[in-house]
C-alpha cells in the first residue's frame, strides 16, 4: 500500500474514494435528520409532552431534552470511540445508525403527557439520550474512516463533506417537516402530523444499514491491524498520558468549543431567534432558513480544499473573529428583516421595570411554573419574558410593589398568594394577574409591539441573506475542522482522542447554547443578551487557538500509527 506522501495531490478522486465519501457522508446525513428532527419540532414537542409547564417553561424544557442528547455525546464518544480503535470503523458505524434510527422511529409512536402523564417527558428524554451516545460515536468514526481514505493534500477538500451533513440533515428534516406541514395544514400537523416525519425516518434507517454493509474497513486500521499496532486500551492512551490529554484538551478549547457555539448559533439558535422571540411564523421562518443553508453548504468543501493550500487554522480563527466582532449587528438587522414593527416598538416606546430588585428570582428554569413567582418582580418579569419583550429592570419602589412602565403608561404588578396546596394561585391573586398581563397587553399593543411578525413586512431576501452569513460563519469554522482533528492524533487512538473533545466542543458547548442563551434572555429582559454567551465562548478558542495550536495541513498522518 502507497503513503499517502507517495499519492499526487492533483489526482482526480478514484471511484473508491468517492464511494468512502458517498456512503459515510451519506449516512451521516441520515443521522443527522433523526436528530435534528427534534430541535425543529422543540416548540410542538414542548406542548405535547411538557403540558404540565407553562408556555415559557414549556419552551425551555424542550429546549433542555432537545439538549439531553448533546450532554451525553462525549459518553458516547468515549464508548464507541474506544470501539472503533479496537475493531474498526465500519462496524461501530453500523452499531450508531441503529441506535440512532430506531430511537427516532420510536419517537414518532411514542404516547405524549396527555395519554401517559409525565411518563412521556421520561421517556422522550431517554431516547433523546440514546440519540445523543449513537451520534457521540458517528462523527468521529466518519471523519477517520473518510480521513485516512484521503490522499495526503486532500484531507480538507475529502473531509469537508463530511462536515456538509449536519447542515444537510437539518435542510433535510426542514424540507420533510415542511412538505408534511403544507399537505396536513397547521392544524393537524400540530396534532399529529408531526409524528411522520419521526416515523418516516424508519425508511432512511434502512438505507444507512444497506449502504454501511457494503463499505470497506479503513486502510490505516487495516494496516495497523495487521501490523499488530492497535491499542489495547485506548481510552488510557488517549487521557491517561499527557502527551496526548494535553492535545485534547487544546482542540476542545482552542478549536470545537468555538466551533461549537458559531455553529448552533448560525444554524439553530437563528431559527429559534426568528420563531420564538421575534414570532416569524414557523413555516416561513423554516423556509428562510432552509434556502440560507441550501447557498451556504457548498462553502463547506470550499473552505475544506482552501484549508489544503492555506492550512485550517487560519480559516477557524478568522470564523470566530467574524461572529465575535457581527453577531450583535447582526442579530438586530434580522430583527429590522424579519420584524420590523417590533423593532420600530423597541426604539420608540422602551419598557421599564422598576421595582425590589431582592425579590427577583431566576427566570431561566426549566421546570418552573407561573404559581413558583409570586412577588411583583417575578409576576413582572414572567409575562414580559412569554411576551417576548425587551425591557430594562431598574431598582426602585417600595417592598413588595412594582411598576412596569411601557412609552408613557405605567402599569402596577400585583403581589401573589397561593392556595393553602401551594399548586396554584388563590382566586384574587388569579384575577390581579390576569388583569395585569392584560393591561400590559394592551399597552404593548398601543405601542406598536406586534404579537406576530407581519408576513407583509418580513424582507425576505435580506432576511435570507443575513442567514446566509451567519452559515458562512458556520462553514469557515466546520469545513477544516475534520481534517485538523483527524491530524492531531496518531491512527491508533485517533477514533476516541478526536470525538472526545468534538463532542464536549458541539455536544456541551454548543448543543446547550440554545437553552443557554433563552435562560440568560429570559433572566436578564434583552432579547440580545443570550448572544454573550457564544460570543464569549468563540472569542476563549480564539485567544487559545491563537496562542498555543499548531498548524497541521502537512502532517503525514500514515507516519502516526
Amino acid at each position: 500500500m502507497a503513503t499517502a506522501s507517495a499519492v499526487s495531490t492533483s489526482a482526480p478522486m478514484t471511484k473508491e474514494e468517492k464511494k468512502v465519501i458517498f456512503a459515510s457522508s451519506l449516512g451521516t446525513v441520515f443521522e443527522w435528520y433523526d436528530f435534528y428532527l427534534y430541535g425543529s419540532l422543540a416548540a410542538i414537542i414542548g406542548k405535547q409532552f411538557f403540558t404540565g409547564l407553562d408556555p415559557t417553561a414549556q419552551f425551555i424544557a424542550s429546549l433542555m431534552a432537545f439538549a439531553a442528547g448533546f450532554i451525553v455525546r462525549p459518553f458516547g464518544a468515549l464508548v464507541f470511540g474506544r470501539l472503533g480503535d479496537m475493531i474498526g470503523r465500519k462496524y461501530t458505524f453500523l452499531v450508531t445508525i441503529l441506535i440512532m434510527g430506531l430511537s427516532t422511529f420510536i419517537v414518532g409512536v411514542l404516547p405524549t403527557y396527555d395519554t401517559i402523564g409525565p411518563a412521556a417527558a421520561v421517556i422522550l428524554v431517554g431516547l433523546r439520550l440514546l440519540q445523543g451516545l449513537a451520534l457521540g460515536g458517528e462523527y468521529g468514526g466518519a471523519a477517520t474512516y473518510v480521513a485516512e481514505h484521503a490522499p495526503h493534500g486532500k484531507r480538507g477538500a475529502y473531509t469537508s463533506w463530511i462536515q456538509t451533513t449536519a447542515t444537510l440533515g437539518l435542510f433535510l428534516s426542514l424540507i420533510v417537516i415542511l412538505s408534511t406541514r403544507t399537505l396536513l395544514g397547521e392544524a393537524t400537523f400540530a396534532a399529529w402530523g408531526w409524528r411522520i416525519p419521526f416515523v418516516v425516518s424508519i425508511l432512511l434507517l434502512g438505507i444507512s444499514v444497506w449502504i454501511r454493509l457494503s463499505m470497506n474497513e479503513s486502510p490505516a486500521f487495516q494496516k495497523m491491524k495487521s501490523e499488530g499496532k492497535t491499542s489495547k486500551a485506548p481510552l488510557s492512551e488517549s487521557f491517561g498520558q499527557w502527551k496526548n490529554l494535553k492535545i485534547v484538551l487544546l482542540a476542545l478549547f482552542g478549536l470545537v468549543a468555538g466551533q461549537g457555539v458559531v455553529g448552533y448559533t448560525g444554524q439553530f439558535y437563528a431559527l429559534f431567534f426568528m420563531t420564538s422571540v421575534l414570532k416569524v411564523e414557523a413555516a416561513s421562518a423554516n423556509i428562510m432558513v432552509a434556502v440560507a443553508l441550501l447557498i451556504g453548504t457548498p462553502f463547506f468543501v470550499i473552505f475544506g480544499t482552501l484549508s489544503d493550500k492555506i492550512g485550517r487554522k487560519p480559516i477557524i480563527m478568522a470564523g470566530l473573529l467574524l461572529a465575535i466582532l457581527t453577531y450583535f449587528p447582526l442579530f438586530k438587522a434580522l430583527t429590522n428583516a424579519a420584524n420590523p414593527d417590533l423593532a420600530r416598538a423597541q426604539a420608540t416606546a422602551q419598557i421599564t421595570l422598576t421595582t425590589d430588585l431582592n425579590q427577583c428570582s431566576f427566570q431561566g428554569s426549566p421546570v418552573a411554573r407561573d404559581v413558583d413567582f409570586t412577588t411583583p418582580c417575578d409576576i413582572a418579569k414572567r409575562a414580559l419574558a412569554q411576551a417576548a419583550a425587551t425591557y430594562e429592570t431598574v431598582a426602585g419602589g417600595t417592598a413588595g410593589a412594582g411598576q412596569v412602565k411601557v412609552g408613557d403608561r405605567v402599569i402596577e404588578v400585583p403581589t401573589a398568594t397561593l392556595t393553602a396546596g401551594g399548586h396554584k394561585f388563590d382566586e384574587d391573586s388569579a384575577k390581579k394577574i390576569a388583569a395585569f398581563k392584560k393591561e400590559l397587553g394592551d399597552a404593548m399593543k398601543a405601542a406598536g409591539y406586534p404579537t406576530k411578525a407581519d408576513p407583509a413586512k418580513v424582507n425576505t431576501a435580506l432576511t435570507v441573506a443575513i442567514l446566509t452569513l451567519l452559515v458562512l460563519y458556520v462553514t469557515m469554522v466546520y469545513g477544516p475542522i475534520a481534517a485538523m482533528l483527524v491530524e492531531l492524533f496518531p491512527t491508533r487512538i485517533r477514533y476516541t482522542s478526536m470525538s472526545l473533545p468534538y463532542h464536549i466542543g458541539n455536544g456541551w458547548f454548543g448543543g446547550l447554547l440554545p437553552s443557554i442563551s433563552f435562560a440568560m434572555v429570559a433572566q436578564n429582559g434583552n432579547i440580545y443578551h443570550g448572544l454573550w454567551y457564544p460570543i464569549g465562548i468563540a472569542a476563549l478558542t480564539l485567544v487559545i487557538g491563537l496562542l498555543f495550536v499548531r498548524e497541521t495541513k502537512d502532517v503525514d498522518i500514515y507516519a502516526r500509527d
